[in-house]
């Protein structure tokens, strides 16, 4: 499943690099429930504003492994459709140059507004193309600059601003070229696979995994700190009890359990502390039921 994710993703980036993303918007799926007709519909707007049809169609792909798939009723698939156009849509410089750019398609009388983003260095030179960006962080790493803090200022208030934002909104061209994108896509496929394989395992803790994607949102250290608490429980909690190596008999609350510790913390010790909790509860209610 993770490999056919991965192709897909490969031949919608390659209809975009060569500028063959005119398609047309995707279909919903066949077999969609109409509760969830809705949210996939407004999620396929979205992210062809976001990127183009062909990312659409990517969106669609992935939300068709789990139509009628034993195990997701409406509100789950609902709530996977809903959370993976999220995470398909994440914030970065060339998406927040585009709201920008709507706001004054929608208020084209105002006298435009400025907004100043706080990025990591890391984070900009992220939305190159891989081929570049891997370099020059390599450089940035070494200088110790990867972490540095810059100020973007992301204006509709002059000529000169309104520009740049178009400048930078068109560089959505090569966002499937990215770092950040590679690992965007990465992401989204190990949690749509950590569903997937809590739907086989334990059915009933399918819903709090697929809630995992909302620890996960906008930029800078917000942003590192969502992903290295989903990491830290999944690979803490979800994926070695789907392993078989962890006898967690409630997986679901267990995660909900973790959820709740954690806490913006660098260095996760209060979530690393419930994670250690919950494992040694599962090793004593081994050991109490072998005696």
């Amino acid at each position: 499943m993770a490999d056919r994710g991965i192709l897909s993703s490969l031949r919608f980036l390659f209809a975009d690099v060569i500028g063959d993303d005119d398609d047309p918007p995707p279909f919903l799926p066949e077999g969609l429930p109409e509760p969830v007709m809705a949210v996939a519909s407004e999620s396929i707007h979205l992210l062809i504003d976001y990127q183009g049809p062909g990312y659409a169609h990517l969106y669609v792909s992935r939300l068709r492994r789990f139509i009628h798939k034993q195990g997701v009723d409406d509100a789950m698939l609902c709530e996977i459709a809903r959370l993976m156009a999220a995470r398909m849509s994440y914030q970065d410089p060339i998406r927040i140059a585009q709201l920008k750019l709507f706001e004054l398609d929608e208020r084209p009388a105002s006298a435009g507004s400025v907004d100043v983003r706080k990025f990591r260095i890391e984070e900009l030179v992220g939305a190159l193309p891989a081929a570049v960006a891997e370099y020059v962080l390599d450089a940035l790493d070494w200088i110790g600059w990867s972490n540095k803090r810059v100020s973007i200022r992301f204006s509709t208030a002059s000529r000169f601003g309104i520009r740049r934002l178009r400048i930078e909104a068109g560089l959505r061209r090569w966002r499937m070229f990215s770092v950040r994108y590679a690992r965007e896509r990465v992401w989204v496929e190990r949690w749509l696979h950590m569903i997937d394989r809590s739907l086989t395992k334990q059915p009933r803790a399918a819903p709090a995994i697929i809630q995992t994607a909302s620890m996960i949102d906008g930029y800078g250290e917000v942003y590192l700190q969502g992903m290295a608490d989903w990491n830290a429980i999944i690979d803490g909690l979800v994926k070695p009890t789907c392993d078989g190596v962890l006898a967690l008999s409630n997986l679901g609350d267990a995660v909900i359990e973790a959820r709740a510790a954690a806490v913006p913390d660098p260095r996760q010790a209060a979530l690393k502390r419930k994670i250690a909790e919950i494992r040694a509860r599962v090793v004593a209610s081994a050991y109490l039921a072998g005696v």
